[in-house]
């Protein structure tokens, strides 16, 4: 059994009802936020899913030094407070610097560690030691098993509220594969799983200056990560994915969200009737 972690009003892990992560790349501007946030809160409503919303303020790792990285942390803050307020979800953003922690945290619902920071030790330290969840994503690089040391330190530093996400295996030049194995594998360190399905069909740098990715494997990556048993998916939308800022080529149209929302309900629940996650 996983244990639990409780991110605002949403409940994760040990049977409950898998949550979804879902939410824009990268903050565009303050009305293309809400606006998303209240459409995911209309479609997850719709269908009962747990809804976490997600928002970057700054992505520090884009390919190219004159790619569009966000607000930054004061502006960007002040948006998701008010998808907080307005909105009434909670919210997870991504921290790079140890120095943003303290000021995430006291804004949003739990802090994210980016996949290619997840042995930085001094990040780690700083998330923990907000006593805000923590969503660890499972670098590129790394074997699910050696998440093991990663999620060691956030303990160290006194988080108790840990989640795991897997986010795919580089897989040669420009390319990730996704193994499912590792969502078993990472639920066995003691914590909730999560699918970050569409950074998993990302094309590391495949544009060239920019990522590449193949969103139209979406539906079936997410219906098969909720057939293994994960805990929660993460999902990236946009209204057009062509002109996001970021992350358009692996993002979900928005008006596919309910379609995928409906199959996977209706999945999750013909195998729960099963028994089929008495494991989890």
């Amino acid at each position: 059994m996983s244990g639990v972690v409780r991110v605002g009003p949403v409940t994760i892990g040990s049977g409950n009802f898998p949550a979804l992560i879902a939410g824009v790349c990268v903050i565009e501007s303050r009305e293309h936020t809400l606006k998303t946030a209240e459409a995911l809160k209309t479609a997850c409503e719709a269908v009962g899913f747990p809804l976490i919303f997600k928002a970057s303020f700054d992505k520090a790792n884009r390919s190219s030094a004159d790619a569009y990285r966000g607000p930054g942390l004061e502006a960007g803050l002040e948006i998701l407070a008010e998808v907080r307020g307005q909105c009434g979800l909670p919210v997870l953003t991504d921290i790079h610097e140890p120095a943003q922690a303290k000021p995430a945290a006291a804004v949003v619902d739990a802090l994210q560690i980016p996949a290619f920071l997840c042995r930085q030790t001094d990040l780690l330290l700083a998330a923990a030691q907000t006593g805000k969840p923590v969503n660890l994503k499972k670098g590129q690089f790394m074997a699910p098993w050696d998440m093991e040391h990663a999620v060691e330190k956030l303990r160290r530093g006194g988080s108790a509220q840990i989640l795991l996400t897997e986010r795919g295996a580089s897989f040669g030049y420009n390319n990730l594969v996704a193994d499912l194995r590792s969502l078993s594998f990472l639920r066995r360190l003691g914590a909730p799983v999560i699918m970050d399905v569409t950074h998993s069909l990302q094309l590391p740098g495949g544009l060239g200056a920019a990522t590449g990715g193949h969103r139209e494997f979406i539906f079936n990556l997410a219906r098969a990560a909720m057939a293994w048993g994960c805990d929660g998916l993460f999902i990236e939308v946009h209204e057009d994915p062509d002109r996001a800022l970021s992350d358009g080529p692996n993002s979900l149209p928005l008006d596919q969200l309910p379609a995928l929302l409906d199959q996977l309900k209706a999945l999750y629940e013909t195998l729960a009737s099963k028994g089929a996650f008495t494991d989890r």
